[in-house]
């Protein structure tokens, strides 16, 4: 509602056709706020979009699952001649990860590649790995994984979660060792992916020892979601 106010002051004032930074905002504030339709409406109002209103847009389609909506919008930036950034492309990986549209993974997949972006952006490689486990291609995700440049407990999980979600415990579990001797620390959602997959293949003795670094970390005072996790894999 105060958005929509600002919104209003702005319109009577004439600032939407001369600040292309502040319709890309309201833009924004109406996608964040799950009004797609009035983004949508804001958007076509702008006098000169860029790839950040677009990408404003399609976020916002993708947050809300719209993930065809998300499609529409990147083809309709392209006709404008305006090419999608790192940004862009994460959106479109996640649409692309709601749908299981595999085929236009690929293809952006290969646009990052032929553009050189995986080398700097961390993100995006996260994002790549994300959609192709998330498709059930975990061959594919694990080939991504081994090429990236830096590794983080994001991507890691990612790589984790979609073994776990394929019943492959037991490489779920390789995984997660490996990332520890890399250095990093699991976060709560590592460990309920991990969790789960120790109830799946009876790995209790691995469950135990998950558990006892949950409880000097503090965790489960934090999260009930890894309270349920545990639970639910000494039950199985």
């Amino acid at each position: 509602e105060k958005g929509k106010q600002i919104h209003e002051e702005i319109a009577n004032r004439g600032f939407l056709q001369k600040d292309i930074l502040l319709g890309t905002a309201l833009v924004d504030m109406y996608a964040k706020c799950g009004m797609l339709t009035m983004a949508a409406e804001v958007l076509n109002e702008i006098a000169a979009r860029t790839v950040v209103s677009w990408n404003a847009l399609m976020d916002g389609y993708v947050q809300q699952g719209q993930a065809c909506e998300a499609f529409k919008c990147l083809e309709q930036m392209q006709t404008e001649c305006l090419s999608p950034d790192v940004v862009t492309y994460i959106s479109i990986l996640k649409a692309c990860s709601q749908t299981g549209d595999i085929c236009k993974g690929k293809q952006v997949h290969h646009e990052i590649l032929a553009r050189g972006l995986l080398v700097d952006h961390i993100m995006l490689g996260n994002a790549l790995v994300d959609m192709y486990a998330k498709c059930g291609v975990l061959s594919k995700a694990q080939e991504v994984f081994d090429k990236l440049p830096v590794r983080d407990a994001v991507c890691w999980t990612a790589l984790i979660t979609g073994y776990v979600q394929q019943g492959l415990g037991d490489e779920a579990l390789n995984c997660f060792d490996r990332m520890q001797d890399e250095g990093l620390l699991p976060d709560a959602i590592t460990l309920s992916s991990i969790l789960n997959a120790c109830g799946e293949i009876g790995a209790v003795g691995k469950g135990e020892k998950i558990h006892a670094d949950i409880i000097r970390q503090g965790l489960l005072k934090e999260d009930v979601a890894l309270g349920n996790a545990l639970v639910d894999m000494y039950a199985k």
